[in-house]
Parts: C-alpha cells; sequence; structure tokens
C-alpha cells in the first residue's frame, strides 16, 4: 500500500507544480503588457510640424509631450517690426502699440500632448499665448485685457496681429500664412492644430463644425488618415471684417 501511495503523490505534486509555474508565466506576461501599454511614448513627431518656421521654433519630443520654443518672431513684413527692419511694413491705417518687435521680448515656450485627449471636459481659453502660429509668433482668444477684441480691433495689423501687452500674437485669420485657405495656421494648447478656413478633405468650408470649429477628417499631413483638428471658423467678427483665429474651448485637454 505504501508503494502505490508514494507515486500517487508525488504524480499530483508535479501537476500542480506545472500548474502553478503556467499560472504565473500567464500573470507575468499580462503585466509586462500592462507595463509596455503604460510606458508607449511617441517616436516620431506629426508630420504638421514640418510646416512651423525653422527659424523661430524649436520643436523637439519629451516622452508623451512635445516641447515648442519659439523666439515669438515671424517671418513675415509687419508694421510691428518698426522702421529700419528689412520686415517693416508702413501700415498707416494701423493704430500701433508702442512697442515694436526689435525691442520686445517675445519669447515663448509651451509644451502639449503628442496626442491629444479628447476624452476628457472642455476647457475654456484664457488670455495670453493659447497656441503657437506655423510663422513662430502667439495665437491670442478673441479677447483683448478684460474685454473683447473690439477696444483693440484698431491696432491690428493686415495679418490680424499686433503688440500689446507682452508679445506679438494673432487675434484674427493670420493672412500671412493661411488667407481663406485649408493651410495650417499652428497648433494649440491642448496639442490639436488649427488650420484656416477651408477643408482640406472637401477644398471647401466644412459644415459640421462643433463648439470650438473642430470636426475629423484627413489633412494634408495625416497620410489619408482621419484626424481631430480645428478650422479658423468662418464667420466675420465685428468691426474686424476678419475672422476670429480660435476662440474655444479647447477640446483636447
Amino acid at each position: 500500500m505504501r508503494n502505490t501511495c508514494i507515486p500517487f503523490i508525488f504524480t499530483t505534486l508535479i501537476v500542480t507544480a506545472i500548474t502553478a509555474c503556467s499560472s504565473d508565466d500567464s500573470s507575468s506576461s499580462e503585466t509586462a503588457t500592462t507595463e509596455e501599454s503604460d510606458n508607449d511614448t511617441v517616436t516620431e513627431l506629426h508630420a504638421a510640424f514640418s510646416a512651423f518656421n525653422t527659424e523661430a521654433t524649436t520643436i523637439y519630443l519629451d516622452g508623451s509631450n512635445v516641447v515648442i520654443e519659439t523666439t515669438g518672431l515671424p517671418d513675415h513684413e509687419t508694421v510691428y517690426w518698426g522702421v529700419g527692419n528689412s520686415l517693416y511694413l508702413e501700415e498707416p491705417d494701423v493704430a500701433t502699440t508702442p512697442s515694436i518687435m526689435s525691442s520686445n521680448n517675445n519669447a515663448v515656450t509651451i509644451t502639449v500632448d503628442a496626442t491629444p485627449d479628447l476624452t476628457g471636459k472642455t476647457v475654456d481659453t484664457e488670455l495670453n499665448t493659447i497656441g503657437i502660429a506655423v510663422s513662430g509668433a502667439s495665437i491670442f482668444n478673441d479677447q483683448e485685457g478684460a474685454g473683447d477684441l473690439d477696444q483693440a480691433a484698431a491696432s491690428l495689423d493686415w495679418t490680424g496681429g499686433h503688440i500689446g501687452p507682452g508679445v506679438y500674437h494673432y487675434h484674427l485669420e493670420p493672412k500671412a500664412f493661411t488667407d481663406d485657405d485649408d493651410s495650417l495656421a499652428g497648433i494649440l494648447l491642448d496639442g490639436v492644430f488649427l488650420y484656416g478656413r477651408k477643408c482640406y478633405s472637401t477644398g471647401t468650408y466644412p459644415t459640421d463644425l462643433d463648439e470650438s470649429g473642430g470636426h475629423t477628417s484627413v489633412t494634408q499631413y495625416t497620410d489619408g488618415e482621419a484626424e481631430y483638428h480645428y478650422h479658423i471658423i468662418n464667420e466675420l467678427y465685428s468691426t474686424t471684417g476678419s475672422y476670429i483665429a480660435f476662440a474655444g474651448p479647447f477640446q483636447g485637454y
């Protein structure tokens, strides 16, 4: 009786050990997969960043973020360059602010998600820089100081920008690089790209925009893949005779 029981017990122990090892391996594999998923990082900049002015911007990946360092000095003509600058443009109808770019610290750095999170709540824009344009200058919202943009409309140059306060920035459609077309205007603080008034996928004004001026479709930088992005909304703003660059809210926070 003893001789027959011992092999049975030994066999049972082997089967139990094998089962336990198999269970441990599965658990380890699942943990490793989860860790790999949690540690996923973007390894390549979005193709749209190729449109940004390389003389004014330095753009690089930092884990799951994109860092955009900029001098804030645009690559187009404006009265705000000041007399004597090669990019100075005489604009007698513009009620210029006291500052000019040659004497103003325009440097701005922003950090955005490389892959915008569109699952959270919408967030209102605030004063100051809400994005960086392809020119390297800042994008502001539809407010000026404590009020609406009307009070500062006279100081906006031909491309919807001015200085005041602080850095040179655009409030309106920046006609220097997107003028009633589908060109890239810039990127906003939530990591979502902003395009001109027309849609690349249809060649005309989109009719399915959400409250932020966003929708999902292919762009010239997405290689046939649909992607959520903003457009400058095709609605004239008040007395400016132009279009607000972006009023918000952000969708990608």
